[in-house]
C-alpha cells in the first residue's frame, strides 16, 4: 500500500506526497511504457492538480469508471499498478510448454522406436502429473501443440467383404 497521506491544500483534496507526484512525472518521461498505462498516470496526475472524476473522464476521452479505476489502482499498488494487466496466451494451462515437452520426452523414444502411442496411457500419466482428470481433448490438444500425429490408418475396413476382394484379386490381377 502507498502511503499516500490524504491532504487537503487549499479547496482541493491531494492523495499523494509532492515526492510521489514526482515519480509519476518521472514515470511520465520512460521510454518503455504502453499508452494505456502512460494514460493511467496522466488520469492520476490530474487529480493531484485537482480536477474531479467526471472531468477528468470528459478532458481524457474515456469512461468515469476507468478514471476511478485508475484511481484506485494506484492508491492501492502505485505506478506498477497502472500496468495494464496482459492478456492472451494459455491463461487456463495445467503445465507449462516445457513442462509439456518433457512429459511427451517419456513416449517419444518408444515411438521413434516404431511402436504406436497409446493415448489412455499418455492421459493417465498426464493426470497425474496435474493432479486432476481431464478429457481426452485435452491430451489431443496437447499432441497438436508439440506436432504429433494423433491418429493412423486402420487396417482395414469394418464393413469389408473378404469375398469380393479375394474375388477382385484373382480376376483383375491374373495378367499380370
Amino acid at each position: 500500500m502507498i502511503g499516500c497521506a490524504h491532504l487537503i491544500r487549499g479547496k482541493q483534496m491531494i492523495k499523494c506526497s509532492k515526492s510521489e507526484v514526482r515519480r509519476l512525472k518521472t514515470a511520465l518521461r520512460w521510454k518503455k511504457i504502453s499508452h494505456s498505462q502512460r494514460e493511467r498516470i496522466q488520469i492520476v496526475l490530474m487529480r493531484e492538480n485537482g480536477m474531479t472524476q467526471p472531468a477528468i473522464a470528459e478532458v481524457m476521452g474515456v469512461s468515469l469508471s476507468t478514471v476511478n479505476r485508475a484511481h484506485m489502482a494506484y492508491d492501492s499498488g502505485g505506478v506498477k499498478a497502472l500496468k495494464p494487466k496482459p492478456s492472451g496466451g494459455r491463461q487456463r494451462e495445467n503445465m507449462s510448454l516445457a513442462q509439456e515437452k518433457a512429459l511427451l520426452a517419456r513416449f517419444t523414444k518408444a515411438a521413434g522406436a516404431g511402436e504406436l502411442l497409446n493415448v489412455q496411457e499418455l492421459k493417465a500419466a498426464y493426470e497425474k502429473a496435474i493432479g486432476h482428470e481431464t478429457s481426452n481433448s485435452t491430451i489431443y490438444n496437447l499432441l497438436h501443440r508439440h506436432g504429433w500425429r494423433k491418429l493412423m490408418p486402420r487396417p482395414f475396413h469394418p464393413n469389408r467383404n473378404r469375398a469380393a476382394q479375394d474375388n477382385f484379386k484373382k480376376k483383375d490381377f491374373q495378367m499380370l
